[in-house]
């Protein structure tokens, strides 16, 4: 079991200016789609993923002006059970019969989802579905004795990154299962707290279960909440919400350009600290390589961050750096649709959009507004 996932390297680097700032689909497409977490079924009752923010970006100002880093993929191979004996679960949530689709036709699940309150400072995104989410920076689960978001929820607000839990009850196999001498044991009742690093939807509630041999893994009365805040950049303002949608700036009042390029992180949960690091280390590379006279260096002053999700699967959280702040007017991009080499189509679209401005120099044009 991998007991703690931590930001490992950028997977691409800041950009030529496209005109106007399009997301970079040719270095997107390099990256890759980030692993997919794998939550144990068999063996544990909880993972803890820890994540250590210092050290994340520490690693995003040490590695501003490197190469780019191929996203690693963790081989998830098939392996047989030993029918070691599993955690008991809750033995009064076994349904009679003890088969995959009592278990998702219990009427005791859907209650339980349907009628659960909403824990304080957080909304519920989506209720009693029948799957479990992929989302994005995957933080660890635990097992619970009763159907409890507002538990949940105190255990996902001390977790560094945790930004928002899925609660759902799974139907796992009380042995281990093997092919030959246990491929379908009978069955527990597990209520697991799952914690991830960005959003929970209904679009990324994708797990409907798995087969452990003949054993039928299966989920009921899966609930999402997402944490109606996010943790603040330090040196910079509050986080501007700006929903499904990125800013996508003019020239400044100049003809300027003021798009610095972007950033793609694929490790770890959505944090907008890593962002504001980039953003103040691609500016003091900038002064300490200036430009010929008479121009002078550009910094970044303001930053848009948000998670990017190629055919509805994350791919990582992006940011864009500028030198202005751009108000809310200016989040106009909300993806789109492109060719892939195999000349199928992608879907691109923009979710969990933050913006933030240097709280002290939130940026001006690049010389006097020239008045029509």
């Amino acid at each position: 079991m991998r007991s703690a996932l931590v930001f490992g390297a950028l997977a691409a680097l800041a950009a030529a200016s496209p005109v106007p700032q399009e997301i970079d689909y040719d270095s997107v497409n390099a990256a890759g789609l980030p692993p997919t977490a794998t939550i144990p079924v068999v063996g544990a009752t909880a993972q803890v993923v820890t994540y250590d923010a210092a050290a994340a970006a520490s690693s995003v100002a040490a590695e501003v002006t490197q190469d780019p880093a191929s996203a690693r993929k963790r081989d998830l191979g098939k392996r047989d059970g030993s029918c070691a004996v599993q955690p008991t679960g809750i033995p009064s949530l076994v349904p009679s019969p003890d088969t995959a689709s009592a278990f998702l036709a219990a009427d005791v699940f859907a209650a339980a989802a349907t009628s659960a309150s909403t824990p304080s400072g957080y909304t519920n995104t989506f209720t009693n579905l029948k799957a479990s989410n992929n989302a994005y920076g995957y933080m660890g689960y635990t097992t619970l004795q009763s159907y409890n978001p507002t538990l949940c929820s105190q255990k996902c607000d001390k977790i560094n990154g945790c930004a928002a839990f899925n609660i759902y009850f799974e139907r796992d196999p009380s042995l281990d299962p093997n092919s030959i001498n246990c491929p379908d044991p009978k069955s527990v009742t597990n209520i697991k707290c799952v914690f991830w690093g960005g959003p929970v939807t209904a679009a990324n509630a994708n797990n409907a279960g798995q087969w452990r041999d003949s054993f039928r893994v299966v989920i009921a009365g899966s609930n999402g909440y997402v944490n109606n805040t996010i943790e603040p950049a330090q040196g910079y303002s509050q986080p501007n919400y700006l929903g499904n949608a990125a800013i996508n700036a003019p020239n400044d009042c100049t003809g300027a350009n003021t798009y610095m390029g972007f950033k793609l992180f694929q490790d770890g949960p959505f944090d907008a600290n890593l962002c504001a690091t980039a953003c103040s280390a691609q500016s003091a590379y900038n002064l300490a390589h200036p430009p010929a006279a008479p121009a002078v260096p550009q910094t970044c002053q303001f930053f848009n961050t948000y998670l990017l999700l190629k055919n509805g699967a994350s791919v990582g959280q992006y940011c864009s750096m500028y030198s202005e702040s751009w108000a809310n007017s200016y989040a106009t991009n909300k993806g789109s649709y492109q060719t892939n080499s195999a000349g199928a189509t992608d879907h691109y679209t923009i979710t969990y959009s933050y913006s933030f401005s240097n709280s002290t120099d939130p940026g001006v044009p690049a010389g006097p507004c020239v008045k029509v």
